[in-house]
């Protein structure tokens, strides 16, 4: 019981913080582009760093 006590608050508060990002993702303008090149460098880094297990 203490558990469900303590988790579901966390869950109510982390989901107003998605639905708040998401609404300020979507009001303005990003730069797509550069978001999914540091994406593409840290999927890029993980997978090298599983292929060769260096890193």
């Amino acid at each position: 019981m203490i558990r469900l006590v303590i988790i579901l608050p966390l869950v109510v508060v982390a989901w107003f913080l998605v639905v708040k990002l998401i609404k300020d993702v979507k009001s303005a303008k990003v730069d797509w582009t550069g978001i999914a090149t540091i994406v593409g460098f840290i999927v890029l880094a993980l997978w090298l760093r599983h292929v060769t297990g260096m890193g």
